[in-house]
């Protein structure tokens, strides 16, 4: 089988072999007590599944002389022993030892030659648990025809569910001469696309991502774009391909007692807290701040058209967190305000909606919303924060019980920083993606995530 990349999916591709590559990542943390998850396991679990998301087992395939967008095409050489793997942290096993790891796995390039995902079983993890290391190329999943693995690998039972059988026979590979004829019809009939394929070809791939995201087809919608550019701020350096990666987790309840107590949403009260964080991080570099500091990020939000359905769409707008505010309820409101003005078109993602996937949809909502972040000139923000709700009940890998997750969202181009957020079970979890130069102290944000909630908490009681 052959089709054609987007121009949105080639732009990602080409970021492969850039000092800048863009992949998602998804941490699963799971409890592992009764020995049920072993690599075996889950290799099994995956051959089981993989018909469900079928893209997984195609690979990109350039077009001759560069007269047309790559494809994919099946991989008749896929051997899933490559892509779903095993490692094991040094005692003690530490959170930093897993940290660490999920960085060196995250910076590591894609052989591009196969189908542009890995998955790590990461054992020995303190206290009885494993993880899970989730690792797929931007231009792999765009939420309506390829979805994160994520979907089908998760279950909301420990108990196996049976799948039905699967035979895949792999499609011939097509020639070089047929690549080629069958790009030129295609630039016939969609020239739009073909001068964005030269233009692909030609300029800096960052010029080009913003014509390409342009260019779709009704997948993203961007609302309010301001043409001034983002305060200066260390959030926006030169970066390298190496990264450093934390985790932070927060309980619910508290960001619910915060909303009925000053109003706004969920995703107003994690903005708040993200903003008292930075707030507090440029102080402890010695940052000037005044009154009106801020820092601008853009956010992703996933929205439902149809909750019968999967299908789905993604917002994004820019929004300038208060930074400069000292008083929590007071960064609160601006950001309510804000988003109230910028959301009046949009609507409201639950999580019982996403439940209604099959599977864990975050992780493909975090892939939409990176794809909708690309959208904005780069000048224009700070950083990117994706917020994905998830379900409220226990998910299950191979009879294990996933206890957290965390995203681990790719950075864009100059930006030091990413968050990524979703709401499971209870928990809110926090994966913090980093430069690994320009975001030394990214550790230090971490940890005053907690604090920010807390001084709001005190705020409003």
């Amino acid at each position: 089988m052959v089709s054609r990349l987007t121009p949105q999916d080639a732009t990602f591709h080409s970021l492969e072999s850039s000092k800048n590559p863009v992949a998602i990542g998804s941490l699963a943390i799971l409890d592992n007590s009764n020995g049920a998850l072993d690599y075996e396991t889950l290799l099994e679990l995956v051959e089981e599944r993989l018909f469900l998301v079928p893209r997984y087992r195609m690979k990109v395939r350039e077009v001759p002389f560069g007269l047309g967008a790559p494809v994919w095409i099946d991989d008749r050489d896929f051997d899933v022993t490559y892509h779903v793997r095993r490692s094991a942290l040094p005692k003690p096993g530490t959170r930093e030892q897993l940290h660490d790891l999920v960085a060196r796995l995250i910076s590591r390039p894609f052989d591009t030659t196969r189908p542009l995902w890995e998955m790590f079983l990461v054992e020995a993890v303190a206290g009885n648990r494993v993880a899970l290391f989730i690792k797929t190329s931007a231009a792999l999943v765009d939420g309506t025809d390829a979805l994160e693995i994520g979907h089908v690998i998760l279950d909301t039972s420990s108990e196996h569910r049976d799948v039905a059988a699967d035979l895949w026979l792999p499609a011939d590979e097509p020639s070089p001469v047929s690549l080629a004829v069958g790009a030129l019809a295609h630039l016939v009939t969609r020239p739009v696309e073909g001068v964005a394929v030269w233009r692909r070809r030609i300029e800096e791939v960052g010029l080009v991502m913003e014509s390409a995201v342009k260019a779709l087809s009704g997948m993203v919608g961007v609302l309010g774009v301001p043409t001034s550019s983002a305060p200066t701020s260390p959030l926006n350096a030169t970066t390298s391909r190496n990264r450093r990666v934390s985790m932070a987790s927060t309980d619910l309840e508290d960001y619910r007692r915060v909303r009925a107590h000053s109003g706004g949403s969920i995703n107003d009260v994690v903005l708040a807290v993200i903003a008292g964080a930075l707030r507090s991080w440029l102080q402890s570099r010695g940052e000037p701040i005044t009154g009106s500091t801020t820092l601008r990020a853009v956010v992703p939000m996933s929205v439902y058209l149809d909750e019968s359905g999967p299908q789905s769409t993604v917002t994004s707008f820019l929004i300038d967190l208060p930074v400069g505010e000292p008083n929590p309820v007071i960064r609160l409101s601006h950001i309510a305000h804000a988003t109230k003005a910028q959301g009046s078109l949009q609507l409201p993602v639950t999580a019982r909606t996403l439940v209604r996937l099959s599977g864990f949809a975050p992780a493909s909502m975090h892939a939409m919303s990176v794809r909708a972040a690309a959208g904005f000139s780069q000048r224009t923000f700070n950083l990117v924060i994706t917020n994905a709700p998830g379900p409220q009940v226990p998910m299950y890998v191979g009879g294990s019980r996933m206890l957290e997750m965390y995203p681990v969202s790719p950075l864009l181009r100059n930006q030091a920083l990413s968050i990524g957020i979703t709401s499971y079970d209870g928990r809110v979890y926090y994966g913090f993606n980093a430069d690994r130069d320009a975001m030394a102290d990214v550790d230090v944000v971490t940890a005053l995530i907690g604090e920010s909630m807390e001084e709001l908490l005190d705020a409003c009681s």
